[in-house]
């Protein structure tokens, strides 16, 4: 189901008043700074999604990566967008990451936060959401998780070296792939190398395993 821009804006406007009640202490932004949850990638319930995002409460929040830096330290090396959406759970709006309309023919996409890679190019896929897709990961680069949260039940991926969340995986949409999946992914969430060095390095490290 495709909905117009300017539906979309409405459910952003109504996004962000949402978070305005959500309790971030003492660190809320004003209202105007707000960037309002997407719509298209909230599948199965749409006008829910668009009013609420990703719980940071969730299983992925309790788990144990590789890498154990603090909150801290990842303020340290990344800036607010990248923290927000990286270490909690936010979502960058529609059409405005830079690997929305990225379709290199070869390369690897990797965690902004670690650097651990997660997609090669030729997983890219266009499906129209406003988001980069993927119709699948490197053998285990992303790690999957139930998220439940504000009632509804979706598919949260996160990055399995460092748990760096980086959007949902939804199944059965009809798109022509190979798994029909769609790994809807922020680009905050992401770098690029423009080679395939990175995923053959895990590539190999897991067929050791």
């Amino acid at each position: 189901m495709r909905f117009s821009p300017l539906l979309s804006k409405v459910f952003f406007t109504f996004s962000s008043l949402a978070r305005l009640g959500t309790p971030h202490q003492a660190r809320l932004p004003q209202l105007s700074q707000l960037r309002p949850l997407p719509l298209r990638s909230m599948s199965g319930i749409p006008f829910l999604g668009a009013l609420f995002g990703s719980s940071s409460s969730n299983n992925s929040s309790k788990m144990s990566y590789p890498d154990k830096r603090s909150d801290d330290e990842w303020r340290a090396v990344l800036n607010k967008e990248q923290f927000r959406i990286l270490r909690e759970k936010g979502t960058e709006p529609p059409g405005s990451g830079k690997f929305d309309k990225h379709y290199p023919e070869e390369g690897v996409y990797t965690c902004a936060a670690c650097h651990a890679p997660l997609y090669k190019a030729k997983q890219k896929f266009k499906s129209g959401c406003g988001w980069p897709a993927y119709f699948d990961s490197i053998p285990g680069a992303v790690t999957r998780h139930e998220d439940k949260a504000f009632g509804m039940t979706r598919t949260e991926i996160v990055c399995s070296n460092c748990g760096g969340h980086l959007g949902h995986v939804f199944k059965g949409e009809g798109f022509p792939t190979p798994t029909d999946e769609r790994h809807c992914v922020n680009s905050v969430s992401l770098s690029f190398a423009p080679d395939d060095k990175a995923g053959e390095a895990k590539d190999a490290k897991e067929s050791k395993a």
